[in-house]
């Protein structure tokens, strides 16, 4: 039986952008649109050391400053805007940490078991997440074949788009962990979608 979607030669590289005071601070930072630290472009050049030598086929950012600053500092070169890369539009509870929702809702609260509500955004679902990371997956796919492919995007959307490249569930997204700065690869084990590497840094993650 033919699989959904042949291997390709290409491996797919995700980009997490680099540090921000909203990531430091663990506010939920969908569309806001705000710049890295100084520590987060450091970040961001040091991702360069782990980019070093390989050469792409696309390169796709989300329009946000903090993804194409970090492509930028990171020596990533033709880099593509894409909309869908975006990060999760959390709606309502946009700026605010998860103490401080769960707190306003009076009990314990994760985004992807729970959602958001809608707010000065509408919010967005888990599943409409999952639909608009496909799309890019759609998008990359042609390219994998000429080679290596480079997303840079955002924590809560590329932790989705690794579990619709696995084909899995995209509540799965709950257990991957993904650090500001740092770079993972999607590949293949045969015919099936796989994780190559995951999560790594530079250097060790700020605590």
């Amino acid at each position: 039986m033919t699989p959904p979607h042949a291997p390709s030669p290409g491996s797919l590289l995700l980009v997490r952008h680099g540090q921000t005071e909203w990531a430091r601070a663990g506010r939920h930072t969908g569309l806001t649109d705000v710049p890295l630290t100084p520590e987060g472009e450091a970040g961001a050049k040091a991702l360069a050391t782990l980019l070093d030598g390989r050469r792409f086929a696309l390169v796709l950012s989300s329009p946000l400053q903090r993804a194409r600053r970090t492509a930028d500092l990171a020596g990533l070169t033709g880099v593509q805007v894409d909309d869908r890369l975006v990060e999760w539009d959390y709606g309502a509870y946009e700026g605010l940490t998860t103490a401080e929702i769960r707190e306003r809702l009076g009990r314990p609260w994760n985004v992807f078991d729970d959602g958001v509500p809608s707010g000065d955004t509408p919010g967005e679902t888990l599943e409409a997440l999952a639909a608009r990371t496909r799309a890019v997956l759609d998008r990359v796919r042609p390219a994998l074949a000429e080679g290596d492919v480079v997303l840079v995007g955002h924590g809560h959307c590329l932790r989705v788009l690794a579990t619709v490249w696995l084909r899995q569930e995209p509540r799965m997204a709950a257990q991957l962990i993904l650090h500001a700065g740092s770079l993972s690869e999607l590949g293949w084990e045969r015919e099936t979608p796989a994780i190559v590497s995951w999560n790594r840094t530079p250097e060790p993650p700020e605590r």
